[in-house]
């Protein structure tokens, strides 16, 4: 009787293990868990940060960034994670291993550079101020006694709290993600939205929006792919396989794709 029930009791555990087995295997996008290791490059993102990375009607996280990404990691030999991550944690989530790289259309900015380790910049940027087209406000003054949306913890903030004009609003009200706080300005909570210059050309675009972009900016910027302090090893390796995809073409071709043109940055 107890040699039965032995063998019985075997018999569920291999079972187990053989289901267990077949059913192993790594999503390439958005996990919870890092699962990072020395075969794996683990991005963390805002997929609502269009075009640079954002969910398409799949639900899958697609942009500029992260068909660069992919381009670096296959030069690498690497599988691609894309993790989405809370935008005002991704100083946190680099610190605890969760991801390997930032790595969205983050700008470069001294304070950052206190905290992570940078790649070269690949694109230029600036921080833009949004209005609808109907909108009496034509310049950054006009914003005086208005209330202005931006994305919580973002360089677009930063820029608005070195501005003067800063001072003399009326609010500043501030959103999860970009995508969100300009919905806000078409139907009315706002009435301007200072964001990425490479966000608002985007959702103007591709949702038609009846918006205009002021011709002043607060603040032009640079992007770069930021690493935990201290990975130089990691760092290396992005920086020299991106200068591969840029030498190769493959990154003008992905610009191509995203923007109509060859709009990556190389410092000349």
């Amino acid at each position: 009787m107890k040699k039965k029930l032995f063998t019985a009791v075997l018999s569920v555990l291999l079972i187990c293990t053989l289901l267990a087995g077949c059913s192993s295997g790594s999503a390439s996008t958005d996990s919870s868990s890092s699962g990072n290791d020395e075969n794996t490059l683990v991005i963390g993102v805002d997929d609502q940060f269009p075009p640079m990375g954002y969910r398409d009607d799949d639900g899958n996280i697609v942009g500029f960034d992260i068909d660069l990404a992919q381009a670096v990691a296959d030069k690498l030999g690497m599988e691609l994670k894309v993790q989405q991550i809370d935008w005002s944690a991704k100083e946190l989530e680099l610190d605890q291993g969760n991801i390997d790289a930032i790595w969205n259309g983050l700008t470069i900015t001294d304070e950052r550079k206190e905290a992570m380790d940078f790649t070269d910049p690949y694109l230029q940027n600036a921080q833009v101020i949004v209005v609808k087209k109907d909108s009496d406000i034509a310049t950054k003054a006009d914003l005086s006694g208005k209330t202005v949306g931006v994305q919580k913890s973002s360089s677009a903030k930063d820029a608005l709290d070195a501005d003067a004009i800063e001072s003399e609003l009326k609010e500043v009200v501030e959103y999860e993600e970009n995508v969100s706080a300009l919905q806000d300005l078409g139907i009315g909570r706002t009435d301007a939205v200072v964001v990425d210059k490479v966000v608002a050309d985007w959702y103007i675009k591709d949702e038609n929006a009846d918006y205009k972009v002021l011709d002043e900016t607060l603040a032009p910027e640079l992007y770069g792919v930021a690493v935990k302090k201290g990975n130089t090893e990691l760092l290396n390796k992005i920086q020299t396989a991106f200068d591969e995809i840029v030498a190769d073409g493959t990154a003008a071709q992905i610009s191509e794709k995203w923007f109509g043109s060859d709009i990556i940055y190389t410092g000349k």
